[in-house]
């Protein structure tokens, strides 16, 4: 196609997706978005991909696709990525998260891609393991963690058996404009800022003092989308993401200030969840060279100012959850179907 680089971007309506896409777009790739909008909106898709409303399951669609097509490079960040929701949503996390990502992985195969970049998690890592570095042995705690790694163990025998390269980000706690702040089961900034928005306190899983590294979205979507032209990134892991670990409880006064509101924090129940998550990222400084790091200020108030100019958003329900037992209470008011 013009001698441009056709390239396959599963979930480019999403949050990080279309962010990729942009990236992938300024980069001169022919760009196709596949995304089924389950947690995307048209809104978010750039101008100058071609949209394909569809899912990573319906393994017709990604054959035709393919066959008329030809992709180069398949960009696959599509999932369902609520680590915490994932033990009572199992099934539908497996098939989202698993058998979507397999399907892609054959077509990959069977059409000659000639490189498959993948967007994994630090949830394979488990806990206790920090910093965490990719030579860590991981052992994911939560079914999410179990099904990301498994796509990584997936593609590493496919390249093994088949020669399909592969490139595989470990990003974490990412945040930014266009997340899809109506979500109440993952992204905790969003979930800080459509609380205020709508004259709601923050809430906070057990006593806040649990740490992350909150990374801004314009920090890792130009290493994902340049990393098939770095031939030291192929077949390799990396991990992506910032380096200071703040506590929630200092989250909720950065996002209180951002929006220009008083802190005003609900303490819930402690969940089941990593304390302390943080990770090293001397490996990706190594291939990609140093890159300027937003700091959570100055994120987070890029991130207020778009999300003030959007508006709060009406919070989406899961309905099916599929274990209701240990549900948090929090969640469980919501969770109209079980399933």
């Amino acid at each position: 196609m013009h001698g441009k680089p056709c390239s396959l971007l599963t979930g480019g309506a999403g949050f990080i997706g279309s962010h990729v896409a942009d990236e992938l777009l300024k980069a001169g790739h022919e760009l196709v978005i596949l995304d089924d909008l389950s947690g995307g909106f048209t809104e978010n898709l750039p101008q100058g991909a071609t949209f394909v409303k569809g899912s990573i399951l319906d393994v017709n669609l990604l054959t035709e696709l393919f066959t008329r097509y030809k992709f180069r490079y398949v960009y696959h960040l599509a999932a369902y990525a609520a680590e915490g929701l994932s033990h009572f949503i199992r099934r539908f996390n497996y098939n989202n998260n698993l058998v979507g990502s397999i399907n892609l992985i054959n077509a990959s195969v069977n059409f000659g891609v000639e490189c498959f970049v993948f967007t994994s998690s630090i949830a394979v890592y488990g806990a206790g393991q920090t910093p965490m570095t990719e030579e860590l042995v991981p052992v994911p705690e939560d079914p999410y963690g179990i099904a990301k790694l498994a796509v990584e163990q997936d593609l590493k025998a496919a390249h093994e058996m088949f020669g399909l390269n592969y490139v595989i980000f470990r990003p974490h706690n990412v945040y930014g404009e266009r997340q899809n702040i109506a979500d109440r089961y993952r992204n905790v900034v969003g979930i800080f800022m459509n609380q205020l928005l709508k004259g709601e306190a923050m809430t906070v899983f057990g006593d806040g003092e649990q740490q992350r590294a909150f990374t801004h979205i314009g920090d890792i979507a130009p290493l994902i989308a340049e990393c098939v032209k770095n031939p030291a990134a192929v077949n390799q892991v990396f991990n992506v993401g910032a380096e200071v670990p703040f506590t929630v409880n200092r989250l909720a006064q950065v996002v209180s200030k951002a929006l220009d509101v008083e802190c005003n924090v609900k303490h819930l129940e402690a969940r089941k969840e990593v304390v302390l998550a943080f990770s090293d990222h001397a490996k990706a400084e190594r291939v990609f060279g140093a890159r300027p790091v937003t700091s959570l200020e100055e994120g987070i108030n890029k991130m207020a100012k778009w999300v003030k100019s959007h508006g709060a958003r009406e919070s989406s329900i899961f309905e099916n959850i599929e274990i209701p037992r240990n549900l948090p209470p929090s969640w469980a008011k919501v969770s109209r179907k079980t399933g």
